[in-house]
């Protein structure tokens, strides 16, 4: 899930805007084509769709993100059809305990910025998916 989920034009208040609904998965498109610069088949694969479903998402998202900043409209980050597959983790360097994205590739807490992140042992089941060394939790 996004940190952010809401943008609005400065110096408007919030009920004077139209708001537009950006879904999670138009948003997870533009980072995966946009951001990380992958391919549009990578995209589609790692989204668990295909390329043609990608190509209307990332189309749509688009549309909307154009529409918000040329029409001074607010976007509103939510809803949509896709699965998160969260762990809670907790950096044992700071105490802050996130609920993340199981699997981490990098191990760094986005708080204190030490890499001293811990899955914390819920259950057999989300210790089977989210634990990210080989260990165990």
């Amino acid at each position: 899930m996004p940190q952010f989920k809401y943008f609005k034009p400065t110096g408007v208040k919030k009920g004077n805007l139209e708001e537009i609904n950006l879904k999670v998965e138009e948003l997870e498109a533009m980072r995966l084509k946009d951001i990380e610069g992958m391919h549009q088949i990578e995209c589609a694969k790692k989204m668990n769709i295909s390329r043609q479903t990608f190509q209307l998402i990332i189309d749509e998202a688009r549309r909307k993100v154009a529409l918000a900043l040329i029409e001074g409209k607010s976007l509103h980050i939510d809803g949509g059809d896709y699965a998160v597959d969260v762990c809670q983790y907790k950096c044992e360097h700071c105490g802050s305990k996130l609920d993340l994205v199981y699997g981490l590739e990098d191990n760094q807490c986005p708080i204190c910025s030490e890499e001293d992140l811990k899955c914390i042992d819920l259950d057999d089941v989300s210790r089977k998916k989210c634990c990210n060394s080989p260990d165990g939790c």
